[in-house]
């Protein structure tokens, strides 16, 4: 007896043995199965910067590592992203709102979908996307964000526009529509016309039957730069210089003094603007490129009554306005397609980035906007 007891305990050991092992097997196994299934994203190439300060000096292109894409999110290969002047003011450490450092460049692009996290509906590898609203860190060749940060866009969308359409096109529309209602025969006047959001106002403000006067800076091929602007829908370019006249009024012809303005450059390029202005006329200022202030005299304020706002598409778009902004843009790119909304831009390989950014920063004389292709 004592033998067979032995027999069956020597049996059970055994068999808690193997129960012990079968276990552990098991565990790592799930744990290998867990690992394996982890979605990763590739290995990305992005423009890093770990402090502010001049972009052509703390910029610098770097390897990341992959990293995890979770249930929620969406890995997306980007495909374009332009230079911003908001995306300098950024590095620079001079914009209100900025991400921590260090950080990624680049507010705004177009992607295609490389993969998507397990509880994704409605996106799917292959689809072409945007940020929206704009989001950081788009100067990479791989960018993970949660899903609901996406849009979907139509494939046959222009990416070098889909790349761009947020931004600027954006501001431009919004302008025309939030501040003053204008009618078909109405005027606007503009200073910085020759910038894409200027660009774009022309164009939107033709579609609707408004006229435009535009001011440049005095520079040499100004000729050259009225007649693009004119074969964009422009009614009337004028030079600064051609506006140090008493009454600017008398320059134009047939065309109702207008009750919109906007003031991209500050300084006298601003004053000239408020000139134009009818009684009770709005200038609205989205930048300051002179980095001179705007100056009003009493007298525009107390005969005049005109009225002076300014407007910040970031804040516009904090305002739960996601989705009346992809209205919006689905709008534009469809304008874009058509050929009806348009303006130049080059198009950069992600290699000469740097090239790129001294471009952008004005190290080469006037340029295009500098569109990174990845």
């Amino acid at each position: 007896m004592a033998v067979a007891g032995s027999i069956v305990a020597k049996a059970v050991n055994t068999g808690l043995w193997n129960l012990k092992r079968c276990r552990t097997w098991n565990i790592r196994q799930a744990q290998t199965i867990r690992a394996l299934s982890t979605l990763m994203s590739p290995p990305s190439r992005a423009v890093v910067y770990e402090h502010q300060g001049p972009p052509d000096s703390v910029t610098r292109l770097v390897e990341l590592s992959p990293v995890e894409v979770k249930e929620n999110q969406v890995c997306v290969k980007m495909l374009a992203s332009p230079i911003n002047p908001s995306d300098i003011n950024r590095i620079e450490g001079v914009y209100p709102v900025r991400p921590e450092v260090p950080a990624v460049g680049g507010y705004e692009g177009v992607g295609e979908v490389y993969s998507v996290g397990s509880a994704v509906k409605g996106l799917a590898p292959g689809d072409l996307v945007i940020p929206s609203p704009p989001s950081s860190g788009m100067w990479q060749t791989y960018v993970v964000k949660d899903y609901d940060m996406w849009h979907k866009i139509s494939k046959d969308s222009p990416i070098e526009y889909a790349a761009t359409v947020t931004v600027n096109p954006l501001t431009a529309l919004r302008m025309l529509e939030d501040f003053t209602t204008l009618n078909s025969g109405d005027s606007i006047v503009q200073n910085g016309a020759t910038s894409i959001v200027g660009q774009c106002v022309i164009q939107l403000a033709k579609f609707r039957g408004i006229h435009s006067i535009n001011i440049i800076r005095d520079r040499p091929g100004s000729d050259e730069v009225k007649e693009k602007l004119k074969a964009l829908g422009a009614d009337e370019v004028f030079t600064e210089s051609q506006l140090e006249v008493k009454n600017v009024q008398s320059l134009l012809s047939n065309i109702p003094g207008p009750a919109l303005g906007f003031n991209c450059v500050g300084g006298n390029a601003a004053s000239l603007v408020l000139k134009f202005l009818r009684q009770g006329g709005t200038m609205v200022t989205y930048g300051g490129m002179s980095k001179k202030p705007v100056t009003v005299s009493t007298s525009s304020f107390i005969f005049k009554d005109l009225s002076l706002r300014g407007f910040w598409l970031q804040k516009w778009l904090s305002a739960d306005k996601a989705k009346e902004c992809r209205h919006m843009i689905d709008y534009l790119l469809c304008l874009a397609k058509e050929g009806k909304l348009k303006y130049e831009m080059e198009l950069v390989p992600f290699n000469n980035f740097q090239t790129a950014l001294d471009k952008a920063l004005g190290k080469h004389g006037n340029q295009p906007k500098q569109v990174i292709k990845f």
